[in-house]
């Protein structure tokens, strides 16, 4: 099936056509990952965490900081409940550039996301540094919100016994109660052999440079460039 209207020589063609296959496999792969994903059995209740939160938009300034439970993140029991877990906080003295990618790329399309599922980002840091790296960054769509003060991020293995951070993405539902429940959760570790790989398709950036012929290779984000 050809993809262009070059004149491919006869080589190319052959395993460009190959590699078509290939692609094609892979998307069956992740569906049935994604189906098996969906027939998860009923996850965990978890603890009604309390959340501090600052500003909704960069543009409310320096609003007191205000609580928030994990229940109170939902918009409705038929939605799910998406959060990032930023590394930020406690070790973790600084914003991560590889999460502070993540959120970039998100901050630009969470008003799609968010037709289906609610999504926010949460890191140990104290709710006034976290809204500084946000107006540094510019996001000005993600809810913010700061853990320090309970055990989230230990309990969803985003942090260690020794308050070190780790890239993290949870999923959670509501019971028609009012009770949150844990679904999923996801970390850049999959393997002791593969340690930076199993969030990777979160954000556009490896994928594009994987379709060159450089491929990844050894980049890494950068809070500049």
């Amino acid at each position: 099936m050809p993809l262009t209207r070059l004149k491919e020589s006869p080589e190319y063609a052959r395993q460009r056509e190959e590699l078509r296959l290939a692609e094609i496999a892979l998307m069956h792969q992740r569906e049935e990952v994604a189906s098996l994903r969906r027939k998860l059995p009923l996850g965990m209740i978890v603890d009604d965490y309390v959340f501090e939160e600052g500003p909704k938009r960069l543009s409310d300034g320096d609003t007191p900081v205000i609580t928030v439970r994990l229940s109170e993140l939902f918009t409705s029991t038929e939605r799910p409940l998406v959060i990032q877990h930023m590394m930020f906080g406690k070790r973790q003295a600084s914003p991560c550039p590889m999460c502070t990618l993540w959120i970039d790329g998100i901050n630009g399309v969470v008003n799609h996301v968010t037709q289906n599922v609610d999504f926010a980002v949460v890191a140990a840091a104290d709710p006034v540094l976290l809204r500084a790296h946000a107006r540094v960054r510019g996001w000005d769509n993600v809810r913010l919100l700061s853990c320090g003060e309970n055990t989230f991020q230990f309990d969803l293995r985003a942090e260690d016994e020794e308050g070190k951070q780790d890239s993290t993405f949870s999923v959670f539902t509501l019971d028609p109660d009012g009770t949150p429940r844990h679904f999923y959760s996801c970390h850049p570790s999959l393997s002791e052999d593969i340690n930076e790989r199993g969030i990777d398709l979160l954000s556009p950036v490896w994928n594009m440079l994987d379709l060159t012929p450089q491929g990844r290779g050894d980049w890494y984000a950068s809070f500049d460039y």
